[in-house]
């Protein structure tokens, strides 16, 4: 189901240009929950590149052709076996390429501006709306569409989501983009061996003709992306991480006492009052108050939490949920690789009262986060894994209490390394798919060094209350 909005120049199979000898792969514990999903929707946009169109075109079906050889499954099928189980089934069956007209657009109409909605033209970049993952039965694990601009081009890869993730996305795009740039030897080789606690032989039943996504997609929301800057991230963590200064029970006065009669503490006057007085509260606070610092993440995970439920305005007593997905490969023991191919991420909910994140300050909210996040380790992703086989079930997408926020995506992903040849993404844009309101994804910011950029999809209502959010909007990077 390719956009409707762009015509179509041409429509093509590439398949890969050797032969697959990879064996079929089973579908994991956290594979088989996406088959409810959309296919994930996300692309690139450049600058016009210094080559003819045509010769772009062929570099880059050529370049993908390269690319399946090294990542057999995206250009296979899914299979369901007669016991249930669920494959994907390395057949060379190819993927669909697109080249679509878009030559009445501008560069500038997709990036549109920083204090306003994503330009719904966006969407059009993409193939496969509202496609669920399930179809990969019967069709492609991935489409590329190249959409050629008046001054530009935008390449959107829709990929099936239960084949892989983010990190396994990220490694085939920033590897499609090496072969495009004529790199003999890729960098970053995918790793296939199914071999962990995520291969269960629990079975997934699925209804006749397969799954269907667990949220309506008819419910009006708004779209748009908050951009942080370093800076204004490194002042947000150190407010949290500071903010037992105010309520640590420490007498600066009785400390300021013990200072005028130490003559120990300033050897040869190298160490001034100030500087002393600060020593000694960082080491009190260590001493009466140890606290774990909170991440950068976290922290402004924990201010768009509090900002959104501020902005819904739910009563004290309604509990709210924040779901984060994690990356399970390093959690585990023994640990997968790094660059294991599919899925292994696991949704950690943590949850609060309104009344509670509102009233409480926000290192109390980023507290509740952390807690959750760092005691994901090895038991808990067995856990996980043990209760999905005790009741085998999709993903259940959506916020169907109106109080949950869901963080997917992350700002570590190398979503600007996918250089073609002629210069690194101008944006990161997301299509429509597996988007509700509270669906939140984290992007890095371009000009890289910590800065994120977060793509927030809310209610009209609530996307004008975190508009007008003094707390939140501080911090957001102003045009």
């Amino acid at each position: 189901m390719v956009s409707q909005s762009l015509p179509l120049l041409t429509k093509c199979t590439v398949f890969p240009d050797q032969k697959s000898t990879m064996p079929d792969l089973k579908l994991s514990v956290s594979d088989l929950p996406m088959l409810s999903c959309h296919y994930i929707q996300k692309g690139g946009l450049y600058t016009m590149p210094p080559i003819p169109i045509p010769d772009l075109i062929s570099l880059l079906k050529r370049s993908l052709s390269q690319t399946l050889t090294q990542f057999p499954p995206l250009a296979g099928r899914l299979t369901t076996a007669a016991d249930g189980y669920v494959y994907i089934t390395c057949n060379d069956a190819g993927v669909d390429f697109i080249h679509a007209n878009g030559s009445h657009i501008h560069v500038r109409d997709l990036l549109g501006s920083c204090d306003d909605d994503v330009p719904e033209i966006v969407k059009s970049c993409f193939a496969y709306d509202n496609m669920v993952s399930y179809e990969g039965h019967f069709r492609p694990i991935i489409a590329v569409q190249v959409t050629v601009l008046a001054d530009g081009v935008f390449i959107g890869y829709a990929v099936n989501h239960a084949v892989m993730d983010g990190t396994s996305l990220w490694n085939f795009i920033n590897t499609f983009a090496e072969r495009s740039r004529g790199v003999r030897r890729v960098s970053m080789t995918p790793y296939f061996r199914r071999e962990s606690v995520l291969i269960s032989p629990a079975v997934l039943k699925l209804p006749e003709g397969g799954p269907a996504v667990t949220f309506s997609g008819d419910a009006p929301v708004r779209e748009r992306i908050f951009s942080f800057s370093r800076e204004s991230i490194l002042k947000l963590k150190a407010k949290v991480n500071n903010n037992t200064l105010d309520n640590g029970g420490i007498n600066v006065a009785e400390l300021m006492g013990k200072q005028a009669n130490d003559t120990l503490k300033f050897p040869e006057r190298k160490l001034t009052p100030l500087k002393w007085l600060r020593s000694v509260i960082s080491r009190e606070m260590r001493n009466t108050n140890p606290t774990v610092e909170i991440s950068s993440f976290q922290s402004l995970s924990a201010l768009l939490w509090r900002g959104i439920t501020r902005a819904r305005k739910l009563p004290a007593s309604k509990t709210t949920t924040f779901r984060m997905a994690v990356n399970c490969r390093h959690r585990l023991e023994p640990k997968l690789e790094q660059l294991y191919f599919g899925n292994a991420i696991q949704s950690v909910p943590t949850y609060a009262l309104a009344g509670d994140l509102l009233g409480k300050d926000l290192r109390w909210s980023a507290e509740q986060l952390n807690e959750n996040v760092v005691a994901h380790g090895n038991d808990a992703v067995r856990k996980y894994v043990e209760d999905w086989e005790r009741q085998p079930r999709c993903f259940p997408l959506g916020n169907p209490d109106g109080a949950m926020v869901m963080m997917g995506s992350s700002p570590r992903f190398p979503m600007y390394d996918n250089d073609f040849g002629w210069g690194r993404p101008v944006v990161v844009r997301s299509g429509r798919a597996n988007k509700f309101d509270g669906k939140i994804s984290a992007f890095p910011g371009r000009e890289g060094g910590g800065s994120v950029d977060l793509e927030v999809v809310l209610a009209p209502e609530t996307m004008a209350g975190l508009e007008s959010d003094p707390e939140f909007m501080q911090y957001v990077s102003v045009c």
